[in-house]
């Protein structure tokens, strides 16, 4: 499943690393980079508390694209 994400550059936009990204939204930074490198998709949940962490609409951090 293709889950395409812009999460690491609304992360330096913020200027926090992924540790603290994961501790603002209750995760590790494991999770946090594995969300980043592809490896992961996170829950709704998670997606909605990282958007409102980074101030943007869901769609513009992960999009969804078919093979």
């Amino acid at each position: 499943m293709p889950l395409y994400n812009r999460l690491k550059e609304h992360r330096a936009r913020l200027g926090v690393n992924q540790q603290e990204m994961g501790a603002l939204v209750g995760v590790s930074r494991q999770t946090i980079s594995q969300i980043e490198r592809g490896d992961y998709s996170p829950s709704v949940t998670l997606a909605l508390k990282i958007a409102g962490v980074c101030g943007a609409a869901v769609e513009d951090i992960f999009s969804y694209q078919e093979d």
